[in-house]
């Protein structure tokens, strides 16, 4: 028996090497209406928005190739996998999923369940039902918590006599969710959160879908911003290429970016604005993939499996990903922080452990090759999905506030769609109505001309290629 799934983002990267998708041969433009700060889902669907208003864009991208956290690694196995976001969601409202179809691309949905393991065999029908019943009650605690003044941790809440199932489901309900333990989790960001049952994935890739719909957009790779001069009139953006003046910037940096200070700002970014950032930091969530022919542990194409475990130590597969022998072992929350902090041969040897456990010792030979995602070591990322702390959840509104002509733009900035392509995407498309509003290059809104002594401050035109 299966258990119906609430699916996430499972957001995890790396630096493992991959080819660069494309290369900015041409001169870095020294003006444009509006600069995108970050080639991810955000960023491309903003420029698409720009460019549908026949207003000039700019994207730089700090890092080597188009996606954010959504990357396809199509050079480490012979099948291509998504080292980050995995599914997309609400396929009768998602934009992405008719783009995805428009550009050639297979959609399909994802697996509707998940298998429950006891030790080394499968969960009875009897004990599935109690586990499903213990989630139910977990989650209705969380919810009716976010219903009251206070903004409680998930983890406060939790019914006391899950018993035998209470691990699962705090790993399920944090971990595996959020990428942070429910102990470090907002009852009402959870709450929150959009239902996201109706999951769907893309055969080629999340990462080969986001490169796909950037094709068209001018994007400057492997050059990340250092500063930002901004005002009520313009901006300006530094990078090692050369400077962009603008009328203004939608900046789709991880909140984590935001407040590593990797980005300087003149004059400084409101506190407001970094005391929100720093109340949505990012959880922990990392891919172990190991591949394994002949299919050693007997399941079905994308199957999705989890284990009844007294802990959070624990992790969740994704089986045979699109009918390969590639086996993805899952880890989030603190203890997938501390895993990845040890790096890769840490990560692969608590897999086949995680795998010995429940189906063998046998089983761990015939793991051919490895990869371990270590998105926390990304430092143009610093982690996995957004999650607010407990009291946090106001932040994510807070985020969305102009500043100056700057617009924040990420999953971070969604209130229900947080830690999702999805919310990704629709927030780039929000930030980008709300900067052509600023110019005045959408109909509703008179154009914002610049005077004589905005002129001066805009940054003068500079010789230099990227």
């Amino acid at each position: 028996m299966t258990i119906t799934r609430r699916s996430f983002l499972s957001a995890s990267a790396g630096l493992a090497a991959m080819p660069v998708l494309r290369a900015t041969a041409a001169p870095l433009p020294r003006e444009a209406d509006i600069v995108v700060i970050g080639a991810g889902a955000a960023g491309i669907a903003a420029a698409r928005r720009i460019m549908a208003a026949n207003r000039r864009v700019v994207v730089v991208e700090a890092g080597s190739q188009i996606g954010g956290r959504c990357i396809t690694d199509t050079a480490t196995f012979d099948t291509p996998f998504d080292r980050g976001a995995r599914w997309m969601h609400n396929p009768d409202t998602n934009p992405m999923i008719r783009l995805a179809r428009s550009a050639g691309l297979d959609v399909l949905p994802a697996p509707s369940g998940q298998k429950m393991r006891i030790g080394r065999r499968n969960a009875r029908a009897g004990e599935t039902e109690e586990f499903l019943a213990a989630l139910v009650r977990a989650n209705r605690a969380i919810d009716e918590a976010a219903r009251g003044k206070l903004d409680t941790a998930c983890a406060s809440v939790l019914p006391k006599d899950l018993g035998d199932w209470a691990g699962a489901a705090e790993f399920m309900l944090g971990a595996s969710f959020a990428g942070k333990d429910l102990k470090e989790l907002s009852a009402i960001d959870k709450a929150r959160a959009q239902d996201r049952n109706a999951a769907i994935a893309c055969r080629q890739g999340l990462g080969t879908l986001i490169t796909k719909l950037g094709e068209q957009v001018p994007v400057a790779l492997s050059t990340p911003a250092s500063r930002i001069v901004w005002s009520n009139r313009d901006v300006s953006v530094e990078t090692q290429a050369g400077r962009i003046a603008a009328r203004a910037a939608i900046i789709t940096v991880s909140t984590n970016v935001l407040t590593s200070g990797a980005i300087k700002f003149g004059p400084d970014i409101p506190k407001r604005t970094l005391d929100a950032a720093s109340k949505l930091t990012l959880g922990s969530y990392d891919h172990i993939v190991l591949q394994m022919p002949g299919n050693p542990l007997g399941l079905a194409r994308d199957d999705i499996l989890i284990e009844q475990s007294n802990s959070t130590r624990t992790a969740l597969m994704f089986a045979n990903i699109g009918g390969s022998s590639l086996c993805s072992i899952d880890v989030g929350g603190s203890f997938g922080r501390d895993l990845s902090q040890q790096g890769e041969k840490a990560m692969t040897a608590f897999a086949k452990e995680w795998i010995t456990k429940l189906f063998g010792s046998e089983v761990a030979a015939a793991v051919q090759k490895v990869s371990a995602t270590r998105w926390n070591a990304s430092p143009f990322v610093m982690g996995a999905m957004s999650a607010a702390s407990p009291g946090g959840q106001l932040s994510r509104k807070i985020l969305t506030e102009p500043i100056g002509n700057m617009f924040l733009a990420g999953e971070a900035t969604h209130e229900t769609l947080w830690g999702t392509v999805d919310g990704a995407w629709e927030s780039g498309e929000r930030a980008a109505d709300a900067a052509l509003r600023k110019i005045g290059a959408l109909k509703d809104e008179p154009a914002d001309v610049p005077t004589q002594s905005t002129k001066k401050r805009r940054a003068p035109r500079q010789q230099g290629s990227n």
